[in-house]
């Protein structure tokens, strides 16, 4: 049986992950446990306990080479998952960010050049934001990437992207794999150097990748205790609490949902696919779902009486619309999204109201606030028109 080690594997795509290979492969999780995603005592946890008994688990750091090196012993495929994931965190968490997306990922390959292993294959999660604001096209120029923002514009309620050579009006397009890459938060650029490491150092040990770059990637699992990444999670404890919703810009921005079940079928059919060596996919829904929709659609699966109210508020780094052209995935993957956003919603909800058992997700304890407070003081945060 071929062994396939998963850094950061205790979270929920990693959870979804081993569900599906299990039975097939020897799996070992690397994975920090990290309290922002596990809670304080991970043992505890959802995610612990679904998969304890599926895999060998390294409580370890993929910023430690011991713990790198026990975990890679022996294993012939290399699924990396483990990151800080928080856009709006690592604005000013730049260390940390440093710490674990880059350094660990070298640190991946200094072990497996040094020690000389014979892995077969290592599948990267990589992300949409490398590609910044994506594709968009303009009547003047045709297909264009637009830049970041202006944060002068938006502060005056102009929250839509324009044109980079004439400034006029764009229209969303799908983003292809192709897309320059223009990385505007610290994530992105984190990400983006894991790419390029895979695309230099693979091919000089002899070693095939993967790179997928994952869209919004939700479900069962998806911690809902970290106030940095997920607002399907924040809104949802929110309006379990009837708690008046806030949403950022003027709710019309955009995000390319793709269920975890996706995620996690693409994923593993990469693992022996050789048609995806050495290539980079996209994995999303190809279906582009305002914030609005999302607040509204979980309000009425809760049946909740929170007001939504639109504040203008909005963050540096954050994207304006995304959707994921996925042509190479069918091709190479011969994938189709068995999730469509209302069913995956309709099972998040489901999921997350047996979590709120005995009321204990409705217990706030302040996290959201304090992230709010902790980007406002860092000048990531801009609320209404300050």
């Amino acid at each position: 049986m071929k062994k396939v080690l998963i850094t950061g594997g205790a979270g929920f795509i990693g959870n979804t992950i081993i569900k599906k290979i299990y039975n097939e492969f020897e799996v070992v999780v690397l994975d920090n446990f990290s309290p922002q995603i596990h809670g304080y005592n991970y043992e505890e946890s959802y995610l612990y306990q679904n998969i304890k008994d599926k895999c060998t688990i390294i409580k370890g750091d993929v910023r430690s080479r011991d713990d790198v090196a026990k975990a890679l012993e022996r294993a012939d495929y290399i699924i990396h998952l483990a990151a800080e994931t928080g856009t709006g965190q690592s604005m000013y968490e730049i260390s940390r960010y440093t710490d674990v997306n880059i350094m660990g990922t070298s640190n991946l390959f200094d072990v497996m050049l040094k020690d000389k292993l014979s892995v077969e294959k290592i599948i990267l999660a990589s992300s949409r934001s490398v590609y910044g604001e994506g594709m968009y096209s303009c009547k003047e120029h045709g297909v264009v990437v637009p830049r970041s923002r202006d944060i002068d514009h938006m502060k005056n309620g102009d929250f839509e992207v324009k044109c980079p050579v004439c400034a006029g009006e764009v229209e969303l397009r799908y983003t292809t794999e192709e897309c320059p890459l223009t990385p505007i938060s610290y994530y992105a650029y984190t990400k983006l150097a894991q790419e390029k490491m895979l695309e230099v150092m693979c091919p000089t040990i002899n070693i095939p990748y993967t790179i997928f770059r994952y869209q919004n990637v939700y479900g069962a699992g998806q911690s809902l205790s970290n106030p940095y990444t997920g607002i399907l999670s924040i809104f949802s404890k929110m309006l379990l609490q009837n708690q008046a919703i806030n949403i950022f810009e003027d709710g019309k921005e955009s995000r390319d949902f793709i269920h975890v079940s996706d995620v996690a079928a693409i994923t593993c059919n990469a693992l022996e696919n050789k048609a995806t060596n050495y290539q980079c996919i996209n994995v999303g829904n190809g279906e582009s779902v305002s914030v609005m929709q999302v607040a509204e659609t979980l309000k009425s699966l809760y049946t909740s009486n929170s007001e939504i109210k639109i504040s203008g508020d909005f963050r540096k780094g954050d994207i304006r619309h995304n959707i994921a052209d996925m042509s190479k995935g069918r091709d190479l993957c011969r994938f189709l999204p068995a999730y469509t956003f209302e069913k995956g919603m309709e099972e998040f909800a489901k999921w997350v109201k047996t979590e709120n058992k005995d009321n204990k997700l409705e217990k706030e304890d302040g996290r959201f606030e304090h992230s709010l407070e902790e980007m406002k003081a860092t000048g990531i945060l801009f609320q209404g028109k300050e």
